[in-house]
């Protein structure tokens, strides 16, 4: 199988969806699928979930295994599904690969392990493993700042020659020239996803075949529109929105992603903000700073917000 088709579709503005839960810290089922469809009826090329914006290490296997099923049954073929199978155990993340692919995902995200600090030959048995073990699609995730090891660019070129089914990467990383070298190493059809919102413009002028922003999740059909506007060669409007989304971008960012976002719906009325402990809810100011942003980039109204 030489993923060529595969290749061709995965493209454009994926947005790695938020885990909603309820007061008591259940998942919030309803809530879920709402974000979903709203994704969609925004522009959203494709969905993710249980990636680091869904709280994966929060969840049980289980409830990431029934997040990933309703996700499927909640998109049932109107964008591609790519969620995120990796964990810090290298057998749940074999075990949540499969299932992926069992469920009929489009492709498997897979983060590189965080916290055990693997040397570059154990990330490649890791991985070479996991791809051997399923035929679906497989889409490194490599964010240094949360794993406390990056994947060097010679283990990604052995990874996508050594393992047909490797088919990109989600690069959440600052190092530009890192990136650069990916595509130059992995070869121009390697799929390059930005993970870095304020790289999200720039990895697309080096060939990126797009984005997994959190940033998505609280503007959606903008986010999506700056993948359009490069993709029909409007570099004009994509630099636009590149900079008009910056000052989102930051606030974002400014506590643990996804406590920011999840604040942030939560003023829009999408969700009730509730993250699972050790994670919690940024500072008074933090939220204030949110609030103002999406109040000056006319997210929010003065009528419209809550809380």
């Amino acid at each position: 199988m030489a993923y060529e088709e595969e290749k061709k579709k995965l493209r454009g503005s994926i947005c790695p969806v938020i885990t909603p839960f309820t007061e008591s810290g259940d998942i919030d089922e309803k809530t879920f699928v709402e974000l979903i469809n709203w994704q969609i009826e925004s522009g959203s090329h494709g969905i993710s979930v249980t990636g680091t914006s869904g709280e994966p290490s929060s969840l049980t296997i289980a409830e990431r295994k029934r997040v990933m099923s309703l996700a499927k049954e909640t998109i049932d073929g109107r964008v591609f599904f790519t969620p995120g199978t990796g964990s810090t155990n290298h057998d749940e993340t074999m075990e949540l690969t499969k299932y992926a692919e069992e469920i009929g995902a489009d492709a498997a995200m897979v983060i590189v392990p965080y916290y055990n600090k693997p040397n570059q030959e154990a990330l490649y048995q890791h991985f070479k493993t996991v791809a051997d073990s399923v035929e679906i699609p497989i889409i490194i995730y490599n964010i240094p700042g949360r794993s406390a090891v990056n994947m060097e660019v010679s283990t990604m070129k052995r990874l996508s020659e050594d393992c047909p089914n490797i088919i990109g990467v989600k690069e959440s990383n600052k190092d530009f020239e890192h990136v650069n070298r990916v595509l130059l190493n992995c070869g121009r059809d390697f799929l390059l996803y930005s993970g870095i919102e304020l790289l999200c413009y720039p990895m697309l002028a080096i060939g990126g075949a797009g984005f997994i922003s959190a940033t998505a999740n609280v503007e959606p059909k903008k986010v999506a529109e700056l993948y359009n506007a490069w993709n029909d060669g409007d570099i004009k409007k994509a630099q636009d929105l590149h900079f008009e989304l910056m000052p989102l971008n930051d606030v974002l960012f400014k506590d643990t992603n996804p406590s920011p976002v999840k604040v942030a719906l939560g003023m829009m009325g999408k969700i009730t903000p509730k993250l699972r402990l050790p994670l919690g809810l940024p500072s008074a100011e933090i939220q204030e700073e949110v609030r103002k942003t999406l109040l000056d980039l006319s997210i929010l109204s003065e009528e419209t917000a809550v809380g």
